[in-house]
């Protein structure tokens, strides 16, 4: 494991997706305060999706649409102005579909934060199908936000280590706690059972890769440390036969949860693995999916 390009990722602008729902007005003033802490744009974008519409309604539909989506944004920035009288707020009316909007407002370098559920049913269960394709499909840091309320700052951004290949994303993570002054865990899940089964497999073997995690976590930490000499980072290996379970009840202790994913093909469409996947329908605070690459690609501009 090598520190040789030691990259600290800018926090760059916050882009947002207003719907009108319940969970999309929450998603915007939660990214407000992150735009703030940021001291960045925050950028609100209502996917009116006019392009695909305009081949099957009329002309004044189309208008009566994009007005709707006008007062929307207004209504929404008012709001977030009140808590944030000096943040520069964007509106953005686009034509694209939801993820297609959100992204392209994002570009390379943005932060795209989505409400766990857009308009339609069963709000409290499921992740709506915006936040999914976002997540899955966007090459840059996707933050999906559960409405949980007045619910107390922790002072703690938990980030979920597989090993160590994961440094170049962790850095977000510990921009993400250096930024909001918190401490930084990493808490890497021993599952027992991805190891099991096997006729070559012994109870020596598991306590071989059981070390090996644990000093991988270590040297990952040790390597931040470096990097963010300020930042008060722990780390963590916890054993459990359910990955997303550890995470989850993780969550109930944290102000944001991060977690690295490599997007993988499902047929034609992008998705994600199943541990992130439960996780984002689950836990109690915002979690941040950070694309495998995404500080590599920072590196790359920069050179």
């Amino acid at each position: 494991m090598s520190s040789d390009f030691p990259v600290r990722p800018e926090l760059a602008t916050v882009v947002v997706g207003v719907d009108g729902s319940p969970s999309a007005r929450s998603a915007a003033l939660w990214a407000a305060d992150e735009a703030a802490r940021r001291g960045q744009s925050l950028y609100l974008v209502h996917a009116a999706d006019t392009d695909r519409r305009a081949l099957f309604v009329r002309a004044e539909t189309l208008q009566a649409i994009r007005e709707a989506g006008r007062d929307l944004l207004d209504e929404t920035a008012a709001a977030v102005q009140r808590d944030h009288p000096d943040l520069t707020v964007v509106k953005e009316l686009s034509k694209l579909e939801p993820v297609a909007g959100l992204t392209s407002t994002a570009g390379r370098r943005g932060t795209i934060v989505v409400g766990n559920r857009g308009l339609g049913g069963f709000a409290a269960l499921m992740l709506g199908s915006v936040g999914l394709g976002v997540a899955a499909r966007a090459t840059v840091p996707v933050i999906v936000v559960r409405d949980h309320g007045d619910r107390p700052e922790t002072g703690v951004v938990t980030a979920a280590v597989h090993g160590a290949s994961d440094l170049s994303w962790l850095r977000v993570a510990a921009a993400e706690a250096e930024t909001r002054k918190a401490s930084l865990r990493l808490l890497s899940v021993w599952n027992v059972l991805t190891h099991v089964g096997s006729v070559a497999t012994m109870l020596d073997d598991l306590d071989g890769i059981a070390r090996t995690r644990v000093q991988e976590v270590r040297e990952i930490a040790d390597l931040l440390r470096h990097d963010y000499p300020e930042l008060d980072i722990s780390h963590h290996v916890e054993t459990g036969t359910s990955t997303p379970g550890i995470l989850i009840d993780a969550s109930a202790h944290a102000d944001l949860l991060v977690m690295g994913t490599e997007h993988r093909a499902l047929g034609a469409t992008p998705a994600l693995g199943r541990v992130a996947h439960v996780v984002l329908h689950h836990a109690h605070c915002p979690v941040q999916i950070v694309p495998s690459g995404f500080t590599d690609g920072e590196r790359r501009e920069e050179q």
